[in-house]
Protein backbone atom coordinates (compact mmCIF):
# COMPACT_ATOMS: atom_id res chain seq x y z
CA UNK A 1 0.00 0.00 0.00
CA UNK A 2 1.26 3.29 -0.81
CA UNK A 3 1.38 5.85 2.07
CA UNK A 4 -0.32 9.82 1.25
CA UNK A 5 2.42 12.47 2.46
CA UNK A 6 0.25 15.45 2.92
CA UNK A 7 3.72 17.78 2.77
CA UNK A 8 4.99 16.21 -0.51
CA UNK A 9 6.58 18.67 -2.99
CA UNK A 10 4.52 19.94 -5.85
CA UNK A 11 6.50 18.52 -8.83
CA UNK A 12 4.02 19.39 -12.21
CA UNK A 13 0.91 19.95 -13.47
CA UNK A 14 -1.55 17.90 -15.82
CA UNK A 15 -1.65 19.42 -19.26
CA UNK A 16 -3.80 16.84 -20.70
CA UNK A 17 -5.12 14.08 -20.57
CA UNK A 18 -5.82 10.93 -23.24
CA UNK A 19 -8.88 8.64 -22.07
CA UNK A 20 -8.43 5.91 -25.21
CA UNK A 21 -4.84 5.58 -23.93
CA UNK A 22 -5.35 6.16 -20.08
CA UNK A 23 -2.26 8.09 -20.55
CA UNK A 24 -2.30 11.97 -18.64
CA UNK A 25 0.34 14.63 -20.61
CA UNK A 26 2.69 16.04 -17.12
CA UNK A 27 4.58 19.75 -17.22
CA UNK A 28 7.04 18.51 -14.84
CA UNK A 29 8.64 21.33 -12.70
CA UNK A 30 11.20 18.91 -10.51
CA UNK A 31 12.94 15.50 -12.06
CA UNK A 32 11.08 12.58 -11.62
CA UNK A 33 12.21 8.62 -12.49
CA UNK A 34 10.80 5.41 -13.27
CA UNK A 35 10.03 3.93 -9.90
CA UNK A 36 9.18 6.80 -8.17
CA UNK A 37 5.32 7.31 -7.06
CA UNK A 38 3.15 10.61 -7.31
CA UNK A 39 0.08 11.93 -6.18
CA UNK A 40 -2.40 13.55 -8.75
CA UNK A 41 -4.82 16.06 -6.96
CA UNK A 42 -7.50 17.95 -8.14
CA UNK A 43 -10.91 19.24 -7.76
CA UNK A 44 -12.40 15.46 -8.22
CA UNK A 45 -9.26 13.87 -8.37
CA UNK A 46 -7.15 12.54 -5.74
CA UNK A 47 -4.68 8.90 -6.09
CA UNK A 48 -1.58 8.08 -5.82
CA UNK A 49 -0.01 5.78 -8.36
CA UNK A 50 3.55 4.90 -9.66
CA UNK A 51 5.59 5.65 -12.26
CA UNK A 52 6.14 2.22 -14.16
CA UNK A 53 6.91 3.80 -17.58
CA UNK A 54 7.14 7.90 -19.16
CA UNK A 55 7.62 8.97 -22.56
CA UNK A 56 8.78 11.89 -24.06
CA UNK A 57 7.34 12.41 -27.89
CA UNK A 58 6.42 8.63 -28.22
CA UNK A 59 9.92 7.75 -26.48
CA UNK A 60 10.69 5.27 -23.92
CA UNK A 61 12.82 7.59 -20.90
CA UNK A 62 14.00 6.35 -17.58
CA UNK A 63 13.63 10.08 -15.87
CA UNK A 64 13.01 13.53 -17.17
CA UNK A 65 14.09 16.88 -16.09
CA UNK A 66 12.06 20.48 -15.21
CA UNK A 67 10.60 21.59 -17.84
CA UNK A 68 9.86 18.36 -19.74
CA UNK A 69 6.41 17.44 -20.89
CA UNK A 70 6.24 14.09 -20.34
CA UNK A 71 3.32 10.99 -20.77
CA UNK A 72 2.39 8.86 -18.28
CA UNK A 73 -0.26 6.07 -18.11
CA UNK A 74 -2.82 6.71 -15.08
CA UNK A 75 -5.22 4.35 -13.27
CA UNK A 76 -8.06 7.54 -13.22
CA UNK A 77 -9.03 10.24 -15.38
CA UNK A 78 -7.38 13.15 -14.43
CA UNK A 79 -8.06 16.97 -15.65
CA UNK A 80 -5.96 19.54 -16.84
CA UNK A 81 -4.91 21.53 -14.45
CA UNK A 82 -4.67 18.75 -11.93
CA UNK A 83 -1.51 19.12 -9.40
CA UNK A 84 1.18 16.45 -9.15
CA UNK A 85 3.29 15.62 -6.04
CA UNK A 86 5.86 13.18 -4.93
CA UNK A 87 4.34 10.68 -2.83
Amino acid sequence: MLRIDLSSEQIGRVSAYYSKIGVAAIVLTATLSIGESIRVKGATTDFVTEITSMQIDRVAIESADAGADIGVQVPSKVRKNDAVFRA
